[in-house]
């Protein structure tokens, strides 16, 4: 059992993912910071050291799923399952345990998700459907203007029932658990998604490949979001629709696709315009 997080000047909440480690399971597991981020004698490299985690300083920024890979390429052969985490997550007690538990339950489970909480408290939707052109376009043209709306709905797999266990398309990348040999098998994430969508691609080429995506509620963990910034906010929305449309691309290739992929890039560019006014104002 190993964790692997990326630091990106994350040395403000690291102590606290780190800190929660010891309670989340009854082993000890290995822990490898990948700094995309380090200058000097980083405090992140402290931090990784205090808490024993081996310190991975990486030569350039490699975005999330690249700097991921690097962390899993270090660890042992030995390593079954890895959970892959955002540094500002504080991981609840037992959730490692119950999220190994889950996943060794089905030989064909490549990964597990836990509940993620966000810092007040709410369930967020992470573990949720692959996008079609339909529901993306849908969500990307209502999602901020029509919160209710169906294509955002299916989107997310929204439920009025309690949380439970089931079968998702794909799992967030703030914190899962995946089967280091299905992990491999697919070459880990695909790192031409530099920032966001990394974590869709993995879970739609898991299912391609006959694993299972499974959402386990009774792990939890708590999404803080402390590291995320608003002066970062205008260049994050390019790169997340940048994203959306280089996945949705690859989903759906070829010359005959042409006009709905156009029509999906209008309806990001849309809801850019409306996000980015929202944000002005």
């Amino acid at each position: 059992m190993a964790i692997v997080t990326v630091s990106f000047g994350s040395g403000a909440v690291l102590s606290g993912f780190l800190a929660s480690v010891g309670e989340a399971s009854a082993v000890d597991p290995l822990v490898v910071v990948a700094d995309n981020k380090p200058v000097g004698d980083s405090a992140v490299a402290g931090q990784a050291e205090e808490f024993g985690a081996t310190y991975l300083p990486l030569g350039s920024n490699a975005g999330y799923g690249g700097a991921m890979n690097a962390a899993v390429a270090v660890l042992p052969p030995s390593v079954q399952w890895v959970l892959i985490s955002n540094p500002d997550v504080v991981l609840g007690e037992g959730s490692i345990d119950a999220l190994v538990r889950a996943g060794d339950a089905d030989p064909v489970i490549g990964a597990v998700g836990p509940a993620i909480l966000t810092a007040e408290g709410a369930v967020y939707p992470s573990a949720r459907s692959v996008p079609s052109l339909r529901t993306g376009v849908g969500h990307a043209l209502f999602a901020n203007l029509w919160v209710e709306n169906p294509w955002s709905r299916a989107y997310r797999r929204d439920a009025d029932e309690a949380p439970k266990p089931r079968d998702a398309g794909w799992l967030s990348g703030a914190c899962l658990l995946v089967r280091r040999t299905a992990f491999d098998s697919l070459g880990g994430f695909d790192p031409g998604f530099f920032m966001y969508f990394e974590d869709v691609d993995l879970g739609y080429r898991l299912g391609k490949a006959g694993f299972r995506n499974l959402y386990e509620p009774s792990a939890q963990v708590t999404h803080t979001g402390a590291h995320s910034t608003g002066a970062e906010s205008g260049r994050m929305i390019t790169a997340h629709h940048d994203s959306a449309r280089r996945f949705l691309g690859k989903k759906y290739p070829g010359p005959l696709l042409w006009p709905v992929r156009l029509a999906l890039t209008i309806g990001l560019r849309v809801r850019s315009i409306v996000v980015r006014r929202k944000l002005h104002h």
